[in-house]
């Protein structure tokens, strides 16, 4: 890992230090003179050398201690096994560690564009979550485990934690492609999820020609036809919604 890197995720621990509870300082741990069981970082680094790595890791993951070692979230440090390698989560990080040095290492090949070389460090994609992933994947993978009801409810805690800050794009864009892929096998559920992608973005003409296709999957012509109208009013411009109301009036006149 280039020192560059390591510069920055020690610069992280002030910021970093209200992650630790005050109760832990009744806690008689401390850090080791010399920690075991290193393999990705330097062998002879002190704890004080590791400490605001560490801790560089849990804030740019917005994780605590037990995320990827051996320990109950709430006990005493003292308690934890930090040599040991039984959770799997820790030798992933150590993998996305290898993988970021191979990154850093990589880009000396880039001139760069401005004063100063990019340097990727975890925070450029996690930001804050321990799975950098887009809100379109966040919402697809809740959907697969719980369905529409717990989705949306996720949705929710996600916009209020998470909106404005920069890990997630809360536009349109994130909630009407995570309907379509409802709409594959759900069209009602497709339904709620444009319909809450609507409210949002009233003014938008996209958004009310999608909640319009969902309810013809769904076979409720009366409510689509009032929907890609509504589009209309939005972008009259918009010819999937010009052609679907074509469709919709023509077994009416015959």
């Amino acid at each position: 890992m280039s020192e560059n890197v390591l510069r920055r995720l020690s610069r992280v621990i002030l910021l970093a230090i209200p992650l630790v509870p005050a109760a832990r300082a009744q806690d008689p741990w401390s850090w080791p003179e010399k920690p075991k069981n290193l393999q990705v970082l330097p062998k002879d680094w002190s704890g004080s050398r590791l400490q605001p790595v560490m801790i560089g890791f849990t804030r740019a993951l917005g994780v605590r201690c037990p995320y990827c070692h051996v320990g109950e979230e709430g006990k005493p440090l003292s308690t934890f096994d930090f040599a040991s390698d039984e959770n799997p989560n820790k030798n992933r990080a150590r993998e996305m560690y290898r993988m970021l040095e191979d990154i850093n290492n990589h880009l000396k090949n880039i001139q760069p564009s401005g004063d100063q070389r990019v340097n990727m460090w975890c925070n450029t994609c996690h930001r804050g979550r321990p799975k950098p992933m887009t809100l379109e994947e966040e919402l697809g993978e809740q959907y697969r485990k719980s369905g529409v009801e717990a989705t949306l409810d996720y949705y929710a805690d996600l916009k209020q934690k998470y909106y404005g800050r920069g890990p997630y794009d809360f536009g349109e864009n994130a909630l009407n492609n995570f309907g379509y892929d409802v709409m594959k096998k759900d069209p009602a559920g497709a339904v709620q999820v444009l319909r809450l992608n609507a409210e949002q973005f009233p003014q938008s003409g996209n958004v009310w020609d999608s909640l319009a296709e969902a309810y013809m999957k769904s076979g409720n012509l009366t409510a689509a036809k009032e929907y890609y109208e509504k589009a209309l009013t939005r972008d009259p411009t918009d010819q999937n919604a010009q052609d679907m109301l074509r469709k919709i009036r023509e077994p009416a006149k015959k």
